[in-house]
């Protein structure tokens, strides 16, 4: 059973924006920090950023000044505003909750031609 549903994505020239946007059930979403990780080819999974339940946001340094990620309480989602996009931010993009366990999204492909 999915749990968290993420949207958005696509493909973009360098230098453009894209927005990511997940949905996960109000039982998952008020108890977890909620996070975006990546996966490019051939690369780990790595943090993009994070959102915790008291609004603490954490960014990865390549991704600082260009990301954003917010949270709508009462529409139990997180999104990832993406700005000034780089072709190194290609990859397989994956919400992610924490808390009382861990959740993934099934991944929104981001690609960024140069």
């Amino acid at each position: 059973q999915e749990q968290l549903v993420e949207s958005g994505g696509g493909l973009v020239l360098a230098g453009g924006s894209l927005s990511l946007s997940c949905a996960a059930p109000e039982s998952i979403f008020s108890r977890s920090t909620m996070g975006w990780y990546r996966q490019a080819p051939g690369k780990q999974r790595e943090l993009v950023a994070t959102n915790t339940v008291h609004g603490r946001k954490t960014y990865a340094d390549s991704v600082k000044g260009r990301f954003t990620i917010s949270r709508d309480n009462a529409k139990n989602t997180v999104s990832l505003q993406m700005t000034n996009l780089k072709p190194e931010d290609t990859a397989v993009y994956y919400c992610n909750a924490k808390g009382y366990g861990i959740f993934w999204g099934r991944g929104a492909q981001v690609t960024v031609s140069s």
